[in-house]
């Protein structure tokens, strides 16, 4: 019991020096997962855009499989980057793996069926409202799809959150294709992982730390977003 106050205390204390360590990794992985989150949402949100507009067949077929997706297994998606990247793979000349590009790679995989299956719930609903009155301004497809993403905004700004609280707290994909590499792919996750097994519990309750802190603002953030949505309507 002893052990686990010093730990603790230690830890605040690394957090309230703010240590060069928990400094850089938590920024390494900020930087990871915004990156993957930037991208994501470019394909996500364009993507459930078109679902919720068009009528095409396969339309059911590909939200279906969206919608299955959301609950990928991380350590599948970083084991089929990983073949994908390696030496023997198909893109094993670009040198990706054990880089952050390649931990992006992964969490872009992870998160965009989260964020379209999100997005598309809320645009599907949009679009029920705009319909006849988008089609009766006999506006283009590429139009209509402007008018949803705009207008519907603060409910994609929900989903994109939703996406990054799910890609900030991944370590099975991050730790096969980044290999937890010191000072260079080394992210919040991993690192927990690693101090654990070392026995540093203070780093890593720092890092614990850092990382609920940020889940909670991320929360915070989807609550009030949906709040303001809500009220919005009214």
């Amino acid at each position: 019991m002893t052990d686990l106050w010093e730990g603790l205390a230690r830890a605040v204390w690394l957090v309230v020096q703010l240590d060069a360590d928990l400094i850089e990794i938590s920024l390494r992985s900020l930087h990871v997962t915004l990156t993957a989150l930037v991208v994501a949402s470019a394909i996500a949100l364009p993507l459930a855009a078109v679902l919720a507009v068009r009528r095409f067949r396969m339309r059911r077929a590909v939200i279906a499989l969206l919608n299955a997706l959301m609950g990928l297994p991380p350590v599948v998606v970083g084991l089929v980057v990983y073949v994908l990247l390696s030496r023997a793979g198909p893109f094993g000349v670009l040198g990706l793996l054990f880089t952050p590009t390649a931990m992006v790679i992964a969490q872009v995989i992870i998160i965009v069926p989260l964020i379209a299956s999100i997005a598309h719930q809320s645009l599907r609903e949009l679009w029920a409202e705009y319909h006849d009155l988008l089609i009766s301004m006999n506006v283009t497809q590429r139009q209509k799809i402007a008018t949803l993403l705009w207008d519907a905004r603060r409910a994609l700004l929900t989903a994109a959150l939703a996406g990054f609280g799910r890609a900030i707290g991944e370590v099975g994909a991050i730790m096969i294709v980044g290999g937890n590499i010191d000072h260079a792919t080394r992210v919040l996750t991993t690192a927990i992982a690693l101090e654990t097994g070392k026995g540093d519990f203070a780093l890593a309750l720092a890092l614990g730390f850092v990382l609920i802190a940020l889940a909670i603002l991320v929360n915070l953030g989807i609550h009030w977003l949906s709040r303001t949505e809500r009220e919005g309507r009214w």
